[in-house]
């Protein structure tokens, strides 16, 4: 037989999918985020989009899906094919969400691979200036005080099941004494309620916080990070403060639907954290009370799992519900 009719032949044989694979990607690339434009993940995604889009060589169409804890978000992901043109940009609501949302139609442990860790967001345990404590030790012994006395502290949370609310959650167990829990819609109304002094504290980011703090509006008391931020270098962390190994932060991070070859993830997480290392990026981030991360995919994945243990335990400890 001819060579090149056994060729022909043996390239019938084939799968169609062996013998066209067009290079990834090839067309524009969807990026879910999973609440409003102006939050932090949003404001993350956009100012990565122009860096992935010159890296890839495609456009990134930025889709606010918002609503019902992140998980209208989450199953638009979850359920997409998973070719790496649908990508999840997600809070650390990814966390809490199954532990919260009832009746979900796919699950955050199994309908994700996990990409990369964006940022991280530091929270500052805040109190209002009329609260009689100049330090974290003097705040812990008022609150212990108070608690005893049955007139415990008020703190305000951004809502029922939020970053902020989980934080207090955790600082309080670890504290020993319990306080009065007085949930918003958002960081904005619960900042506004400690500067009026409806409340005397709370779990802040280091975006809404840092300045408040630093103009004196606001007593910072300690950072949840184990490490101190820049911005406020001699705010102690609660780490350091008699609370060893606690650590509490918002976090943004990249989710492709499970399945997602890894090729793929392998370049996504590349350029991602090549993004993420860009000047400008750094800059700007910092300024807005954020710190990029850029982790390797196990260790994202193996962080998203350690969070989402962590938030299920205090959930069911502490009761936490969206009511």
């Amino acid at each position: 037989m001819p060579l090149a009719r056994r060729t022909l032949l043996a390239a019938a044989a084939l799968p169609l999918p062996a013998l066209a694979q067009p290079a990834w990607p090839n067309r524009p690339i969807r990026a879910i985020v999973s609440f409003p434009p102006g939050g932090a993940i949003d404001t993350t995604t956009r100012l990565l989009a122009p860096f992935l889009s010159e890296s890839l060589g495609q456009p990134i169409v930025i889709e606010n899906r918002t609503g019902a804890t992140g998980t209208i978000a989450g199953a638009a992901v979850a359920s997409a094919a998973p070719d790496g043109y649908t990508l999840l940009f997600d809070a650390s609501t990814h966390a809490s969400a199954p532990h919260l949302v009832r009746n979900l139609n796919f699950s955050y442990a199994t309908g994700f691979a996990p990409v990369t860790q964006l940022t991280s967001v530091p929270l500052i345990l805040v109190a209002h200036p009329s609260v009689p404590a100049n330090s974290i030790a003097e705040f812990m012994a008022l609150g212990r005080a108070r608690a005893a006395a049955g007139q415990p502290l008020t703190y305000a949370s951004s809502g029922n099941g939020s970053a902020a609310h989980y934080a207090a959650v955790l600082f309080l167990q670890r504290a020993g004494w319990e306080a009065t829990h007085v949930p918003f819609r958002g960081g904005g109304p619960a900042v506004q309620a400690l500067l009026s002094g409806t409340v005397q504290f709370h779990m802040g980011t280091a975006a809404s916080s840092t300045a408040l703090v630093q103009s004196g509006q606001l007593k910072g008391y300690a950072v949840t990070m184990r490490e101190r931020i820049p911005q406020l270098p001699d705010t102690p962390t609660l780490n350091e403060s008699g609370m060893p190994g606690y650590e509490w932060t918002e976090w943004g991070g990249v989710f492709a639907p499970a399945g997602t070859p890894d090729p793929i993830l392998d370049r996504l997480n590349t350029v991602i954290r090549e993004a993420l290392a860009q000047p400008a990026v750094r800059e700007r981030l910092g300024a807005i009370g954020m710190l990029p991360v850029a982790s390797p995919r196990a260790a994202f994945a193996a962080y998203v799992r350690e969070q989402q243990e962590l938030v299920g335990r205090l959930t069911r400890e502490a009761n936490v519900t969206l009511d």
